[in-house]
């Protein structure tokens, strides 16, 4: 979960090429070393073709040095989440069953990080 760092002090995740400031990155951060809040929820119980039904989707808030960072992803399966609850990123093989949709699954990467509960 590689966000950027900007000289502004602002991080962006995912990392663009022009920061807020309109400068470009000056490094990057690891957002999962670090933890994050819930900020929102849902649950997909109608996903696209491949990804797991149902689907529960997280917004969330890293603290990174003082600034605030948000990423939406997953939430690891089986697990529930509520509004404060404090997550990790943790890294996944697979986020979605490659040969379900219409690309082709050499196309892209299917890897990336699901956010799971801490408790």
């Amino acid at each position: 979960m590689e966000a950027y760092r900007y000289s502004d002090g602002s991080i962006t995740y995912p990392g663009h090429p022009v920061g807020p400031d309109g400068s470009e990155p000056e490094g990057t951060v690891d957002l999962s070393e670090y933890t994050a809040t819930v900020v929102t929820w849902t649950t997909s119980t109608a996903t696209p073709p491949g990804v797991r039904q149902p689907n529960t989707i997280a917004v969330v808030e890293f603290d990174v040095d003082g600034e605030p960072v948000r990423a939406i992803g997953q939430v690891v399966e089986d697990a529930e989440v509520d509004i404060g609850d404090e997550v990790r990123a943790v890294y996944v093989g697979q986020l979605r069953e490659p040969g379900a949709g219409i690309r082709h699954p050499d196309s892209q990467e299917w890897d990336g990080f699901r956010f799971q509960p801490i408790e």
